[in-house]
């Protein structure tokens, strides 16, 4: 006799070898449990924990910073008694249109030629790979590993009449007598152009970084010699980048008071150094009015700045 074995029935699935049997329900997953918003770290938009932690920093800058503009900027204005007259007089002081005038000037020629030498460091930069991008990034950042005083000095010691450069050339016969180079504009141009030279190349070596090399090839394919290609298609592309680094340059520019003080002239007064010369001689009502002013026109531009295509993208990822 055969062994008799029980079967037994297996769910079918309705039209597979199974018309009309009804199919066998599938148990369902579980589920994690809803996560709670309730106590101090609470979830959602509505959690205080985030504020927590974001309130000695608040309290830092409030402090130390906030409360110190106002009161500047309230000095321009209720020093001794509520009025606007020092800003009235603004427009016909003959030395706060000088020194504003010198302060625009300098920051254009700093801006140009930071844009005139960064911009090819942060072309091979984007290009570069492994080792070599690592050395020219080095290079580049290398400036921020020491002061803005200290590298002041070191153009006072190059610039000097018995500075480095003045021996050189006069040992290798190409001057009789040593170039006034110190205190006078060219060295500030040549000191600030070297300070700021990173925030030039940084915002324009990652929109770089980020253009599609699909694209130069196709310009290429279409028949596109290198110069044009980088001209119709790398050179738009990069705008972004060109406008973040000439509005951080410019606005630190216009704000820059050691290099100028140190190896500047008389005829180099930038509005910095006019704002602590009124302080030095209490004159705390003209010098608020002239932060203000300062304040203004950064403030302005950055605004204006903001508006153009991709900029707001290229500042974010530039202070990544």
């Amino acid at each position: 006799m055969r062994d008799h074995v029980p079967i037994l029935p297996l769910p079918l699935r309705e039209g597979v070898g199974g018309r009309g049997l009804r199919q066998q329900p599938t148990p369902p997953s579980p589920q994690p449990p809803p996560a709670r918003g309730g106590g101090v770290w609470g979830g959602g938009a509505f959690g205080i924990g985030p504020a927590l932690l974001v309130a000695p920093l608040a309290l830092y800058m409030v402090a130390f910073y906030a409360l110190p503009l106002a009161s500047m900027l309230l000095r321009s204005i209720d020093d001794p008694t509520w009025t606007l007259d020092n800003f009235r007089r603004l427009a016909g002081d003959g030395v706060f249109l000088d020194v504003f005038w010198i302060t625009l000037r300098t920051a254009l020629i700093v801006t140009a030629g930071t844009l005139l030498l960064g911009y090819p460091v942060a072309l091979a930069l984007s290009r570069l790979r492994g080792g070599a991008a690592t050395l020219v990034l080095t290079l580049v950042l290398l400036p921020f590993w020491t002061s803005v005083l200290v590298r002041s000095y070191a153009w006072m010691v190059l610039l000097g009449r018995h500075g480095l450069i003045n021996e050189f050339l006069i040992a290798v016969g190409v001057l009789a007598s040593p170039l006034r180079m110190l205190n006078t504009s060219f060295a500030v141009y040549i000191a600030m152009i070297h300070i700021l030279l990173p925030y030039m190349i940084l915002p324009i070596a990652s929109v770089l970084r980020q253009i599609d090399a699909a694209l130069l090839r196709a310009a290429s394919g279409l028949g596109a010699p290198p110069w044009r290609v980088f001209v119709q298609v790398v050179l738009p592309l990069s705008m972004p980048g060109v406008a973040a680094g000439v509005l951080l340059v410019f606005v630190l520019s216009l704000g820059f008071y050691i290099t100028p003080a140190l190896v500047g002239g008389p005829h180099d007064l930038m509005l910095s150094m006019l704002i602590a010369q009124q302080v030095d001689l209490l004159n705390w009502p003209y010098a608020a009015c002239l932060s203000a002013a300062l304040l203004a026109t950064t403030l302005l531009l950055i605004l204006l700045a903001q508006r153009l295509p991709g900029v707001r993208d290229v500042l974010r990822s530039a202070t990544r």
